[in-house]
């Protein structure tokens, strides 16, 4: 898949833009494990040309990331081409629209999947940023507004028309938020459309390596994207990599191993921002990691997690769940029970 001179390979994997997640540090995280491209938090273009200071701080970039996508949004011409243009100064390897974005405080100001009620606007919002930069533009979008109103099979045609040079889809539109399935069946059905000749790529519901394979193989998608699934567990795209390499799952990853992951993230996200700041943006991570997984009564320990302040607070409650799993194996290992 290339996006202009951009390779990014057979079968990208890619990390999806969230906000209050994907700053600098946790980039460099999913890169280091195998995303093969990454993309900033969502960037309110507003704010961008107000210099914001905490939104400013979301253009930095660091080489090691890189290929790397700064994602912009907003709801005027004027205001998206000027932001754009702030946006190409920062030196990232593609610029990208949102026109998902669900979310509330967004779509109902009528940017992100806001957008999906005012076509001709979102059209000529993409036109006049193609035109303004010389960076690849790019789009992420949903289906469509409602179940009534699923659009993308010629919204993709329009967009690829307005110069855009890949397409990500997330599979469900934009009342649905992130509840019920999403709609891979016509995310297929974009990509075999034969007037369309930019990758696309698709989102929605990837949380394993068999999944990402099977979206690639009955889909016939360029790249797929990861979002939510990458919470508390950015090695993911190590063991999406390794299937799609091999066709084989990686061999179990230590739950050591994985805890000293984590361990990680709260140092990089403290070194990156600062203790509190830090502490703020990545304990909601762990909360969310799929490594906790039935572990008894664990709605208090994320409670914990989730008011924890200090980086002692928080690695102490990850060497209280390490001592719990210690205990749990051993007592597997003495009874022989391969369930463990």
């Amino acid at each position: 898949m290339r996006i202009r001179e951009i390779d990014l390979g057979e079968r990208p994997v890619v990390l999806a833009p969230m906000e209050d997640v994907t700053d600098p540090a946790f980039r460099l995280l999913c890169k280091e494990f195998g995303a093969d491209l990454v993309y900033s938090e969502f960037v309110s273009a507003d704010a961008l040309i107000r210099s914001v200071g905490k939104t400013m701080q979301k253009l930095r970039i660091n080489e090691a990331e890189r290929p790397v996508a700064i994602q912009i949004y907003g709801r005027d011409v004027p205001t998206m081409v000027e932001a754009a243009q702030i946006v190409e100064a920062a030196h990232p390897d593609i610029l990208d629209i949102n026109f998902g974005c669900p979310v509330k405080r967004v779509a109902g100001k009528g940017a992100g999947a806001g957008m999906l009620q005012n076509i001709p606007l979102m059209l000529e919002i993409t036109r006049q940023v193609v035109e303004a930069v010389k960076l690849p533009v790019t789009v992420k979008t949903r289906l469509g507004w409602d179940n009534d109103h699923r659009i993308i099979v010629s919204l993709a045609e329009q967009l690829q028309d307005c110069g855009i040079e890949a397409l990500t889809i997330h599979g469900r539109t934009r009342t649905q938020m992130y509840t019920g399935d999403a709609d891979w069946d016509l995310i297929g059905e974009v990509k075999r459309n034969p007037r369309l000749h930019i990758p696309i790529v698709g989102n929605g519901d990837i949380s394993t390596p068999e999944r990402a394979a099977e979206c690639f193989e009955k889909y016939g998608v360029d790249g797929v994207m990861i979002g939510r699934a990458s919470f508390g567990r950015p090695w993911i795209f190590k063991e999406v990599r390794h299937y799609l390499q091999t066709g084989e799952l990686l061999p179990p990853l230590s739950r050591e191993w994985q805890m000293d992951v984590l361990r990680r993230e709260i140092n990089d996200s403290v070194n990156l921002l600062d203790e509190r700041r830090g502490i703020l943006h990545v304990r909601r991570h762990l909360a969310a990691s799929p490594l906790f997984k039935g572990i008894p009564n664990f709605r208090e320990i994320r409670i914990r997690m989730l008011r924890a302040e200090t980086t002692s607070e928080l690695f102490d409650i990850l060497d209280e769940i390490g001592e719990y799993m210690k205990s749990v194996l051993s007592e597997c290992a003495g009874h022989g029970s391969p369930s463990c």
